[in-house]
């Protein structure tokens, strides 16, 4: 029985990315110097990164050197890097926004705002689980 053939979305395909074309190891190679070129830009023009970043390098060595469980120490972990994947999602947003206009407007407003928003949450629970394994472990 033949599939069924995929939705008209009434997407041109000669505005697709000329990227979209490659696959296997040269899609992976590609991506990952993308991502590799992201870390670099956000690195080098966020300082909000920047500064979560060396937290990160702060306390992800430290959470091998406390006396908690492993699975606690990997909720540790996992929480730092949550805060740098949402803060990179966020400087993304703030880009876009400054991007399409510089000028001030409501909705360019509100992106950034809950953009932000989004990273106090992402830090609230990193608080919340070192709190929570550290005093698991007390």
């Amino acid at each position: 029985m033949d599939e069924p053939a995929p939705p008209d979305l009434g997407l041109d395909p000669s505005q697709e990315s000329p990227f979209k074309g490659k696959t296997g190891l040269r899609r992976i190679w590609n991506a990952f110097n993308y991502s590799m070129a992201g870390l670099k830009a956000a690195y080098l023009c966020e300082d909000a990164f920047r500064q979560e970043v060396w937290l990160a390098v702060l306390l992800i060595p430290a959470a091998f050197f406390l006396p908690v469980p492993w699975s606690g120490r990997g909720l540790m972990i996992a929480s730092v890097l949550l805060v740098l994947v949402v803060e990179l999602l966020n400087s993304a947003i703030e880009a876009v926004v400054d991007r399409v206009s510089l000028e001030n407007h409501r909705l360019a407003k509100r992106a950034k705002d809950i953009g932000s928003a989004a990273v106090l949450v992402s830090l609230l629970i990193v608080l919340t689980v070192w709190v929570c394994v550290l005093l698991e472990g007390a």
